[in-house]
């Protein structure tokens, strides 16, 4: 099919239809120039605040060269997904705060409390090629779930999907940031769509919110400070100074997302993919650290969790399980028991985690264990 400057207009109308339903909240389309955000990648680099992701510097400016990425690509077709289960309550936000406030909670970041986002969006990305394919034949394209050197944030806030706010993450005046995100890149010369510009404002709340002071200011974050990435990203031990800062965040964080403001309208998700799963909305830690492993990879078969592997869990819900004997949760005596039961775990980085965390609770109740 040979394509002029107004099937190419149909075509981006369509792709956008199409995208809506499969279950995309938006679709926008930009072009591949990111020439804006190689300074900033290379400084934030350079200072190594990516920790432990090596991935984030193994491909070089690559990841800011889409068409060095994939030869011919030429725009970026960008998509959201909202993410908040289908029966979450209008006042989500201060339930989220509630658990956080209820030390024995183990609290797990909303967005991995159903299935594997990575799966779900990939699927529904190629589908939509899929769909281009049908309408006009072969075309070339690659689909990204943040599973490739991409950076899909600057490409959808260029797309006009939202802004980066303060924390660094995608926000959008009628959604929040409750959303995951995906594209594909494609060697069709498709209509650009606009940026929309910035809505933060004044506020600073992200940044006063983040437990371990993370963000060090608007937009620029500290990867190995972030409790997203020492609970998931980090494969060894999690630094001292920060556990207590942790408190019982198990895996990931949203603190910096509950206290925006544009999280008021946040949407929900219009697939059951992310529905939460083994109440994991609820859970006690107590509960969770007696899964075995076997019992774990049955459990989060299907969530992104399972990624982390079982001796990173036991490790994460040691230390929320210190902090909370620290702290003098109730049902102190099962959190203890729980920790001893797995003293002579026999994983080293777990049992050095469950030391500390019966350190915590020596220091606590101001006698032996």
């Amino acid at each position: 099919m040979s394509l002029n400057q107004t099937n190419l207009a149909e075509l981006a109308l369509s792709i956008k239809r199409w995208g809506q339903e499969l279950g995309f909240a938006e679709i926008r389309i930009t072009d591949v120039d990111l020439s804006h955000a190689e300074a900033g990648l290379q400084a934030w680099l350079d200072a190594g605040m990516h920790g432990e992701m090596e991935y984030m510097a193994a491909h070089g400016m690559k990841r800011a060269r889409p068409a060095e990425l994939v030869p011919g690509t030429v725009r970026v077709v960008s998509a959201r997904m909202n993410y908040l289960p289908r029966d979450t309550e209008n006042d989500w936000r201060a339930r989220e705060q509630a658990r956080l406030a209820d030390p024995g909670a183990a609290v797990i970041s909303i967005y991995a409390r159903g299935r594997d986002y990575h799966k779900v969006l990939r699927a529904r990305l190629q589908q939509l090629a899929d769909k281009v394919k049908a309408e006009i034949g072969d075309f070339g394209y690659r689909v990204f779930t943040d599973s490739a050197p991409v950076m899909e944030l600057p490409l959808a806030e260029k797309a006009g999907l939202g802004w980066r706010g303060k924390h660094t993450l995608l926000l959008s005046r009628t959604a929040g940031s409750m959303f995951f995100m995906g594209e594909f890149l494609v060697d069709l010369p498709l209509p650009v769509d606009q940026p929309t510009g910035a809505h933060c404002g004044q506020c600073s709340s992200c940044i006063t919110a983040c437990p371990t002071q993370a963000i060090l200011g608007p937009g620029r974050l500290d990867a190995r400070r972030c409790i997203s990435y020492l609970t998931i990203e980090l494969k060894h031990a999690i630094p001292v100074a920060l556990r207590p800062l942790i408190g019982n965040r198990v895996y990931g964080c949203d603190d910096c997302q509950t206290v925006c403001p544009w999280n008021k309208f946040a949407q929900r998700a219009v697939l059951p993919d992310f529905d939460q799963r083994h109440g994991l909305g609820h859970a006690s830690m107590v509960e969770l650290f007696a899964w075995t492993e076997d019992e774990f990879n049955r459990k989060m078969e299907g969530s992104p969790i399972r990624r982390i592997g079982h001796q990173r869990w036991l490790r994460n819900l040691a230390v929320g399980l210190g902090n909370a004997a620290a702290a003098g949760a109730r049902g102190d005596a099962a959190i203890v028991a729980a920790l001893l039961a797995r003293r002579d775990d026999p994983s080293p980085l777990v049992r050095e985690h469950v030391e500390w965390a019966l350190g915590c609770h020596f220091v606590q109740d101001n006698g032996a264990i």
